[in-house]
């Protein structure tokens, strides 16, 4: 049977992975030419998101299904405090999540845009991953 800590470990490992994928999926479109910007970005935003659950999950914090990453900051508030002034940028990912996943209301997303999602979502990945122990990436 396992431990309740291993079961942490392995599910918080679980949501990096999803993660990770989205992280590495954002930047390998972000290295085609022009025609997958939206998906960078959206790609991008999913990655955050992730990373800032995975953080949640370690630290045992119930979440709702959610793609607001300033309602993720929210509940983090407790558990990590500065971690959302930190990473405020990271709220304008939240458009990608849906919003921009449908015509009409917003406009294209530019290659800025995809570039600036990218480097953020790389932010909010390096800021949880020095906060968790290594011992879980094993």
């Amino acid at each position: 049977m396992k431990q309740p800590e291993d079961i942490k470990q392995e599910f918080t490992r679980q949501w990096l992975e999803k993660a990770e994928r989205d992280y590495k999926t954002s930047g390998h479109l972000l290295s085609v030419e022009g025609m997958y910007l939206e998906a960078v970005a959206f790609h991008a935003q999913q990655a955050a998101e992730k990373y800032l659950k995975a953080l949640l999950v370690w630290h045992q914090a119930e979440f709702p299904k959610t793609h607001d990453i300033n309602l993720l900051f929210t509940l983090l508030s407790n558990i990590e405090p500065g971690l959302a002034a930190i990473l405020a940028e990271a709220a304008i990912l939240t458009a990608y999540a849906v919003e921009y996943r449908y015509p009409g209301d917003y406009p294209d997303v530019t290659r800025k845009d995809a570039e600036e999602a990218f480097e953020i979502a790389g932010r909010v990945r390096q800021a949880i991953l020095q906060r968790l122990p290594k011992y879980i990436f094993s």
